[in-house]
């Protein structure tokens, strides 16, 4: 197998484990599903939740970091198993949750900018 296909097989590896271990830490809150329905929380390309607006309650923002922590530190675990870095696990996790977001829904791009799905 060449290199190139192995480094591919990796990346759908990582990509596949990384989303399986970031979606659980905010998977089925509904604090953070009604604010993502609300245009509050948005799932950002670098694989962490953001606040869309600066208006968000303290509880919500709390809760926010409270799973990025999370997430966090499941971005270490996988990169250490994998032999790559927290960032690419995140990267790549945060690029799937951005493809998968739900329509209406806000998620922030390369740019830095938050545009609705």
């Amino acid at each position: 197998m060449t290199r190139f296909i192995k480094a591919i097989y990796a990346l759908v590896f990582l990509a596949a484990t990384a989303l399986a271990v970031a979606a659980p830490a905010s998977a089925g809150d509904p604090q953070i599903d009604t604010a993502k329905e609300q245009g509050v929380v948005g799932e950002r390309i670098d694989g962490y939740l953001g606040i869309v607006d600066g208006g968000a309650d303290p509880a919500l923002i709390r809760r926010v970091q409270d799973i990025n922590n999370k997430r966090r530190a499941a971005y270490d675990d996988l990169a250490r198993q994998t032999g790559t870095t927290p960032e690419q696990v995140a990267r790549v996790t945060g690029e799937k949750l951005v493809s998968g977001a739900e329509r209406g829904q806000f998620v922030m791009d390369d740019s830095g900018k938050w545009k609705k799905n």
